[in-house]
């Protein structure tokens, strides 16, 4: 049962989100428990009222991991906050006096996954169910400037800290690529911020959408086909600002670019 407080935050990252408002202090007492920031995400949900047409998955650190009880977190993407990206520079916007981040991502697309409690998806068996697989960015954003601060259970809690989620190039064969190799690069204004691969990340993209999957079903939820997977961040999060240009570099063939808005 979602408490009146879980509600109250709820309502105030949601109207916050939808008048592209800023926070300067959380909205009431912060939840030190994933299970209180879902209470908090399931809240904003029912109040915002469109339904998940993707989920982001943000690691939890070392250090977090036994009293948050995972290694993961998980947030909603709504449609009207992906896009394709093409060879021209996306422009996008983050909330002002907010917090803004890029994160090099591969996404991954499901395709019918059948009755969650029928099956039990690991690493290697979820690849199954996917049938694409994309080079992509994720903008990370909230209304509260600190919400990087105060742990995972407090970044989970407002949409899991998303703002929008940019489809890059499919990757061709990707059953057959070796994904967890692929060098990675981020650069904000000609600097470059994080170097990396997937396999630096956890078990990898598909040990993300595995966790998605068992996270899905314990909570109850339906996935449907066509359901967008970004999968964590490869390089790390880094933050940007309104003005500033970043780029991210998979291997040697593809750059996706961006502007953030004035």
């Amino acid at each position: 049962m979602v408490t009146t407080d879980a509600q109250e935050i709820a309502r105030a990252f949601v109207t916050a989100r939808r008048d592209g408002a800023s926070l300067a202090v959380y909205p009431g007492k912060m939840p030190t428990t994933m299970e209180a920031a879902y209470d908090i995400q399931d809240a904003a949900m029912m109040l915002d009222g469109r339904p998940a047409a993707g989920w982001k998955l943000g690691r939890i650190a070392p250090d977090w991991q036994a009293s948050m009880g995972a290694d993961r977190f998980v947030g909603p993407v709504f449609a009207e906050n992906i896009m394709i990206l093409g060879d021209e520079a996306a422009v996008m916007s983050v909330f002002p006096q907010g917090f803004g981040a890029v994160e090099a991502e591969f996404m991954l697309r499901l395709g019918e996954v059948g009755d969650l409690n029928d099956r039990d998806y690991g690493k290697d068996s979820v690849q199954a169910v996917i049938d694409d697989v994309r080079v992509g960015v994720e903008i990370a954003g909230s209304p509260f400037p600190d919400i990087g601060r105060h742990g995972p259970a407090v970044t989970a809690s407002d949409f899991g800290n998303h703002k929008a989620l940019l489809l890059g190039p499919r990757v061709p064969d990707w059953r057959n690529t070796d994904l967890l190799d692929m060098a990675v690069e981020s650069w904000i204004d000609g600097e470059r911020v994080g170097a990396s691969t997937a396999g630096q990340m956890l078990d990898g993209p598909f040990g993300a959408a595995a966790f998605l999957l068992r996270w899905l079903r314990e909570h109850g939820r339906t996935v449907r086909a066509g359901t967008w997977i970004s999968s964590g961040a490869i390089t790390g999060v880094h933050p940007i600002k309104a003005g500033q240009r970043a780029e991210v570099c998979f291997g040697d063939r593809w750059r996706m670019k961006l502007r953030i808005a004035d």
